[in-house]
């Protein structure tokens, strides 16, 4: 039997992994100038978390969670994505207490699953990256994250970025507009796909959302939900957008945007990329938004929240399709050649100690000839080779070359052990 990886899943292989690891590299390092912290979550959750965070007319919950029972009898959901683990995870661990500094700044990274037709660039295990705000209502949070995944993106190499934002507003703006769109939406029912017709009475706003290609002509001419907008909701609207404006970041509005997820108000947005990989067309590469009642939904007090993610695989299917390059260093520091047993075990001192003073450092595990060593040292761009045989161990002396130069040294083995951060810099220097 051959066996093959589940569908919908990847192999990610030496080669690839190296430009997952510079894209995580490059979040954290992005994410700490904001003063944001990591935050691990469990890859699985109890059901009810996702069902009542995500909403039941969510096409994650009502279509795509992997969801079980478990030799308990406990309903367990492989998470399909990030906020709701980490609001639970916020709540139970009272984060929002008196000692926890507000807001409370964190951000994660790792897979989520979801039963869905796989695709390039979404798969139904994949990785997202994302971050949390919680405790403040200010705009300028907003804004700051905002701006963040822009910087983010940025420094992973993407161009041709366009920011697009709405506000869905607060509860007695989105009441008020429910029933407009209900209005609207009801002499419409028997021409709407079957997913929007369960979803009118429900939760309209998701048709807004649909992809069916009838249902996004009918919502066309659909009331905008800024004309319900109440004082509130109105001010916060304009101070995200004049605060956009003083940082110089461009945005569009769309009111018929309003994200997947049930749990969003206030100000949502999404960036789009205009990639190669995308056919000349923006595509979404990272959304997020406003949830200031997602916490006391699961159970904690009353807090604002505003946070983001976005896919990895499409962000580095994009980086690919760009050809972005990325400062990714395969060279080897120092191959080690050994000629006869005695070399051997000499050897398997040295390249300890080479590599305890912080160089990498690599040897022949299958007892290759001299020249096939050499062979793989060039495979593998060693920038310096270090010989040893017979008379090299008897006079405790090694050779070092310099593979650009093909200069050469010798050098004590003692001097290797004890300072080989010089002994590099001078075989580097060696023409």
């Amino acid at each position: 039997m051959a066996y093959q990886r589940p569908k919908g899943t990847a192999d990610i292989l030496p080669g690839e992994s190296e430009k997952w690891q510079y894209v995580e590299a490059t979040a954290r390092n992005v994410f700490k100038s904001y003063h944001f912290s990591e935050v691990r979550t469990p890859m699985f959750e109890n059901f009810d978390v996702f069902s009542r965070s995500v909403g039941d007319t969510s096409d994650i919950v009502t279509k795509e969670m992997y969801d079980f029972h478990d030799k308990g009898d406990r309903h367990i959901v492989l998470r399909p994505e990030g906020t709701a683990g980490v609001v639970r995870a916020y709540v139970e661990n009272k984060l929002y207490g008196p000692e926890h500094p507000k807001p409370v700044k964190v951000y994660y990274m790792g897979p989520m699953f979801r039963y869905e037709r796989p695709q390039s660039g979404r798969m139904r295990e994949f990785h997202q990256i994302g971050v949390e705000v919680f405790g403040s209502e200010q705009a300028a949070v907003d804004v700051e994250t905002i701006a963040m995944a822009m910087d983010f993106l940025k420094h992973c190499g993407l161009q041709d970025l366009k920011l697009v934002i709405n506000s869905l507003g607060n509860i007695a703006s989105r009441q008020a507009y429910r029933q407009a769109l209900i209005d609207f939406l009801e002499p419409h029912f028997a021409e709407l796909s079957h997913d929007s017709q369960e979803r009118l009475h429900k939760n309209p706003l998701r048709v807004l959302d649909s992809k069916d290609e009838k249902d996004q002509a009918i919502v066309a001419d659909a009331p905008s939900i800024l004309d319900y907008l109440d004082e509130e909701s109105t001010a916060h609207f304009t101070a995200v957008k004049q605060l956009l404006g003083d940082l110089d970041i461009p945005y569009e509005i769309d009111a018929n945007m309003v994200r997947g997820l049930d749990y969003y108000n206030h100000t949502i947005f999404e960036i789009m990329s205009n990639s190669k990989a995308f056919g000349g067309q923006y595509m979404t590469v990272c959304g997020g938004g406003r949830y200031n009642g997602l916490a006391s939904e699961l159970g904690g007090p009353e807090t604002p929240g505003f946070g983001f993610a976005m896919g990895v695989e499409r962000l580095l299917l994009i980086m690919d399709a760009d050809k972005v390059a990325m400062p990714i260093d395969h060279a080897l520091d120092v191959y080690l050649v050994s000629i006869g047993d005695a070399a051997q075990r000499a050897n398997l001192k040295l390249i300890q100690a080479i590599r305890q003073a912080g160089f990498t450092a690599e040897r022949d595990y299958l007892d290759r000839k001299a020249k096939g060593q050499f062979k793989t040292a060039n495979r593998l761009n060693a920038k310096v080779v270090l010989t040893l045989g017979d008379s090299e161990v008897e006079s405790a002396t090694a050779h070092l070359k310099n593979m650009a130069t093909g200069a050469e040294i010798s050098v004590p083995f003692a001097q290797i052990t004890t300072d080989f951060k010089a002994v590099y810099e001078t075989v580097l220097a060696a023409e």
